[in-house]
């Protein structure tokens, strides 16, 4: 159940029917991994953008529910021109090359209410490069960064968002429903599954008041694919 109340449809049972254990696969190699001396550029850069304001980040998916990183404080906040979308290709973490699954990201259009993080004010820059190491990899990846404007009852902010989708990005999934319902209830990797990753999303929105109807059908029709394994 949803900490609002409403019943969602993918429960533990579900979860559990999927789950396996699965061994760690090697990384991709197609892309280009962002080395020591690359990850403290693109740290000292974002904090120099930040052009001495607070330093802010905004969370729509797993960081809402496994942030892991120190935040002084939160606020519930909307970004216009950018919606949730199970969009982005995986074949590892929580799924195989055997059995792909789909990545959480931002996409253009409509708009995505999710929460702020105000990081402490202190080594801003050590931070960036925490978050920067724990959240991308790759030289390709450092385009999916963005910041973006947060709108809320307080005003504006702006804070920096991982994985919104650049333009005419070659490798998006852009699948009907159906197909990711299909996906997400099978792909199973070292770090979960697809399925799990789509509740735990789903139940911390519910808890913060935030109801996303797209995310809310999609958990109703993994749990209807999962019955059906």
């Amino acid at each position: 159940m949803a900490r609002s109340g409403r019943v969602m449809a993918l429960g533990p049972a579900h979860l559990a029917k999927v789950a396996r254990p699965v061994e760690e696969g090697p990384l991709p190699d197609s892309f280009a991994r962002l080395s020591d001396e690359d990850f403290k550029a693109l740290a000292a850069r974002l904090v120099a953008e930040l052009e001495g304001q607070p330093f802010w980040i905004f969370a729509y998916g797993s960081l809402i529910w496994n942030p892991e990183f120190e935040h002084v404080e939160a606020r519930r906040g909307t970004v216009h021109g950018w919606r949730r979308s199970f969009c982005l290709p995986i074949d590892n973490w929580r799924a195989t090359p055997e059995i792909p699954g789909l990545m959480l990201a931002l996409e253009r259009g409509g708009s995505c209410t999710g929460v702020a993080y105000r990081m402490p004010d202190d080594d801003a820059v050590g931070r960036m490069l925490r978050l920067l190491r724990r959240e991308i990899a790759y030289h390709e990846n450092v385009a999916w960064l963005r910041w973006v404007t947060v709108r809320g009852p307080w005003g504006l902010l702006r804070a920096l968002a991982f994985y919104c989708a650049p333009p005419s990005i070659p490798d998006l999934e852009r699948l009907t429903r159906e197909e990711q319902a299909h996906r997400l209830a099978r792909a199973v990797g070292f770090m979960g599954s697809c399925a799990e990753y789509l509740h735990n999303t789903v139940d911390h929105l519910e808890a913060l008041g935030i109801h996303d109807r797209y995310l809310w059908d999609l958990q109703v029709r993994v749990a209807a694919e999962i019955d059906g394994l």
